[in-house]
């Protein structure tokens, strides 16, 4: 990007100023973050209200406390989820957001609302395969929207709002889940809807309806972005090819796929949101579970998890504000890892019920910004825009492994203390400390390798469009630390 007359931009003989682009930014994100936020919401609120339905009778009329069932319905959806993510992204890249997007919270709305319907484990399990199948691409693709509409350093903030929806759904769900059990009883002779199953039925018909309703507000990409002006779109067009200099619309290519496996910093973040994962799936659905150990009634349980997921949510915004205004990413990622090691220790070790209490808010604190910011740090890092499609939906890939692990660390046979799964969890925080610290430290590396000339090799021989298209490994990048 180039500067002319102090604060004006200039592509070719188009200009604009540093005015027109903040109004620009400010549009986008009156439209582009409460969409992507209130979409994955409704994904993670019916991903993880199984743990909420689980205390409201569904643990005993599917008969889930014999034996490891429930970890069996948990980790069934992380499997189909885990291998749907990089797929997914490349049809999203091929199909647009505006439709696809939508057609899979149509898809889990549609399932989490039949769950309603299920008399059996098996048929549960089913149904949590089928969950997995359209959620897989959500996380990844609304990911790589926001990234098609904001430079890198305005990145976290956006991603960072909308991966909060996974405490706001921890939050909400809690209340949600509270009032729809106490439903009355409806539906027919054969089939009746009650307590648990009014959770499924009812956040998945609106799942359902706000589905249908986002393609009339989800714009395709800058230069077709319906609320902004002609001169607008341009703007917002122009603004990240000057940025990136990749092609926004470039089609996923193999040598894409192979680039992004062969971005170290991809590892670090991908193996990050693994640790992350588990703590942050794993609290997800268990903490309803967790918290009636305690000695505490469902309607209690539920409402005490509310807390320290809002606290959560303010926190893991905060600290996406502050890092997009510092321009720094790892730092942030091991000294919040600090808390949750805290949080776990106090669980593992600690016996009064409100000390343990506090326990979760130290974990909620230090592990929820720990999403956002991996995969903000991996799509930083790993320009163009091909290459990004790609690696955002394989960290996320990698990252669900830790879901699935998740999934077998509280079981029942060790309620109320959960040992295990409290010491997996404090060992994995640890982990992704030193892989924050680890990706400072190759980051600042690699940046100081390419200031000494040594990537400059890359060039020779190469096309202009073949230059174009190096994307991270271009010379000139410089890797977010």
């Amino acid at each position: 990007m180039t500067a002319t007359s102090g604060s004006d931009q200039v592509s070719e003989e188009f200009t604009w100023t540093e005015e027109e682009e903040t109004i620009v930014r400010r549009k986008l994100d009156m439209w582009i973050v409460p969409l992507t936020t209130f979409l994955y919401l409704l994904c993670f609120l019916d991903r993880a209200n199984v743990g909420n339905a689980r205390i409201q009778g569904m643990g005993k009329e599917l008969n889930l406390d014999k034996g490891v069932r429930f970890n069996w319905v948990t980790s069934i959806f992380y499997i189909v989820y885990m291998f749907v993510e990089v797929p997914s992204n490349i049809l999203l890249k091929i199909i647009g957001p505006r439709y696809y997007l939508p057609l899979l919270v149509c898809g889990f709305g549609l399932v989490s609302m039949c769950t309603a319907f299920v008399n059996s484990f098996s048929g549960l399990l089913v149904a949590r395969a089928f969950l997995g199948v359209f959620e897989g691409g959500v996380m990844p693709g609304l990911a790589f929207f926001i990234t098609c509409f904001y430079k890198r350093r305005e990145l976290l903030l956006r991603v960072g709002i909308y991966v909060s929806a996974a405490s706001l759904a921890g939050a909400f769900g809690g209340l949600l889940a509270t009032g729809l059990s106490r439903i009355p009883e409806w539906g027919t002779e054969t089939m009746r809807i009650h307590t648990w199953r009014n959770i499924f039925f009812f956040e998945g018909l609106i799942t359902m309806l706000s589905g249908l309703a986002a393609p009339f507000v989800m714009p395709t990409k800058p230069s077709e972005t319906w609320f902004l002006t002609e001169r607008e779109r341009r703007i917002a067009t122009e603004r990240l090819v000057l940025k990136g200099g990749a092609d926004e619309q470039e089609k996923v290519e193999l040598h894409h796929v192979t680039r992004s496996l062969a971005n170290i910093n991809n590892y670090i973040c991908a193996f990050g949101f693994f640790f992350i994962n588990i703590t942050v799936q794993g609290i997800s659905l268990f903490m309803p579970t967790i918290l009636a150990d305690l000695g505490w009634t469902a309607t209690k349980a539920q409402l005490y998890s509310v807390p320290p997921y809002v606290c959560a949510c303010v926190v893991a915004i905060f600290i996406a504000f502050v890092s997009d205004k510092t321009n720094r990413r790892g730092i942030y990622l091991a000294a919040f890892t600090l808390l949750a090691i805290t949080g776990f220790a106090i669980l593992r070790w600690a016996t009064d019920a409100n000390i343990r209490y506090m326990g979760v808010f130290f974990i909620t604190l230090g592990a929820f910004p720990g999403g956002p910011g991996f995969l903000s740090w991996g799509m930083n890092n790993a320009a163009g825009p091909a290459i990004r499609a790609v690696s955002s939906a394989y960290i996320v890939t990698l990252g669900t492994a830790g879901g699935i692990l998740a999934t077998w660390t509280y079981r029942k046979a060790e309620a109320p203390r959960y040992p295990t799964g409290h010491t997996i969890n404090l060992a994995g925080q640890i982990a992704v400390c030193v892989l924050a610290l680890a990706g400072i430290a190759y980051c600042k590396w690699e940046n100081r390798q390419r200031d000494l000339g040594k990537r400059d090799g890359r060039l020779n021989g190469l096309s202009e469009e073949e230059i174009r298209d190096l994307g991270y490994r271009h010379p000139s990048f410089r890797y977010i630390t």
